[in-house]
């Protein structure tokens, strides 16, 4: 390639990717025009762009010209095999001169007439997204500034395919969040409920979460809990693990019991999670609570005429260490009429400049026996106040009504 024909599309190519344009554009439009543009100036007949699955393990053919087959037929590549994934596992430009079931995997390529490929990787904040490779169809040999040409594309590619899946992991994460967050508190005779749930500044969703539901027998379970973590992963893992509490409390009675069997399914299930959860059962014919914390801040009782305090209770080791097998603990707690009893995860409590202390002091002090609603008003006012919480905050309050008549 002559000097100035490559200094000429190398002006090209930079007007490509920073054609001003291109940043009102959704990603599926990005694709069309910047894969268009290189395969003119690069006069290839093929380019493909082929995304990392959610696992990082394979690369998924998204967009493509002159090679629609790839997306039609949903091509997946194992990185580390054939071309496309040796241009991922290396992530450094590949370009072979021959082509076929000994240097690809995928027999499109081969079937296409394909002669000559250049594949080379797509990299933004220090992740691997994707790869971009193009082909001919006529012998060639690519030479070092097609390689830095395509480099250059492909940097704008993976920069518009992170923020775009930036923006749908973050918006598919507040949906699923929002719709596991119970839509309507329970409310039985005798008793209120109220809760409130902020996420973090900045952190993105969590995997916090609170959940209220009624149960055989006139009983309440009231559960709070915190998937380590923020994005979509941790609200995932925080659906599934919701739902399957939910199932285990209709089959067992004991709250130890039951996340003992949850324990269980998150270590095989849901590997290299952790979790803390407390979950509690409320016998509203009796007034008597039952309790099991897994790794989780003790939930507090307020009573009128007495101090409040955190519930008397052994913090069990967090969900994903599976204890099924040597057993969890059980508190009970009696609520006498005018009760409250709150629960909330650690983001209420924590603060970087403070002891974790001195925040579970300040709760205390801010819980009475009051009505739901007003605990959760008061609650937030002292500890969050004007400043925006660095965590995410879940708080579930329960209030046992004055002059409630046991049956």
């Amino acid at each position: 390639m002559a000097a100035e024909h490559v200094s000429e599309v190398r002006l090209h190519v930079l007007e490509a990717i920073t054609d001003s344009a291109l940043r009102e554009l959704d990603l599926d439009k990005l694709f069309e025009v910047l894969l268009g543009r290189v395969r003119e100036l690069l006069s290839v007949d093929t380019v493909t762009v082929l995304l990392t699955d959610a696992g990082g393990e394979q690369l998924v053919a998204r967009a493509t010209r002159g090679l629609e087959e790839e997306v039609f037929q949903g091509v997946r590549v194992p990185v580390g095999s054939g071309f496309a994934g040796r241009v991922a596992q290396r992530r450094e430009p590949v370009r072979i001169s021959h082509v076929d079931e000994s240097t690809v995997v995928n027999p499109l390529l081969w079937r296409r007439g394909l002669r000559a490929m250049l594949g080379v990787p797509m990299v933004a904040g220090g992740d691997l997204v994707g790869v971009v490779h193009v082909g001919s169809l006529v012998d060639r040999r690519f030479t070092d500034e097609e390689v830095d040409l395509l480099r250059l594309i492909a940097d704008r590619l993976a920069v518009g395919v992170h923020a775009h899946r930036s923006r749908a992991e973050r918006d598919a994460a507040e949906l699923l969040q929002d719709s596991l967050l119970p839509g309507r508190l329970p409310k039985p005779r005798g008793w209120d409920l109220a809760a409130r749930y902020v996420p973090g500044a900045g952190s993105g969703v969590g995997g916090d979460w609170y959940d209220v539901f009624e149960l055989p027998g006139g009983r309440i379970g009231l559960v709070i809990g915190d998937v380590v973590g923020h994005g979509l992963a941790a609200a995932v893992v925080m659906g599934r693990l919701r739902s399957a509490l939910r199932a285990y409390a209709l089959e067992y009675e004991d709250p130890a019991e039951v996340l003992g069997k949850l324990d269980r399914k998150a270590t095989y299930f849901e590997h290299n999670t952790m979790v803390t959860v407390a979950y509690a059962v409320i016998h509203t014919a009796t007034a008597r609570m039952a309790v099991s914390v897994a790794g989780h801040p003790l939930p507090v009782v307020a009573s009128p005429g007495r101090d409040t305090v955190l519930v008397d209770a052994v913090v069990d080791p967090p969900i994903g260490f599976n204890l099924a097998t040597t057993g969890r603990h059980t508190a009970a707690v009696d609520l006498p009429q005018g009760a409250l009893v709150v629960l909330y995860t650690d983001g209420l409590v924590e603060r970087r400049d403070k002891d974790l202390d001195e925040g579970v002091a300040l709760l205390r002090r801010s819980v009475t026996a009051t009505p739901a609603e007003t605990a959760c008003v008061r609650v937030m006012a002292e500890l969050v106040g004007d400043h925006a919480a660095a965590d995410d905050i879940a708080l579930l309050a329960v209030h046992r009504s004055p002059g409630t008549v046991l049956n």
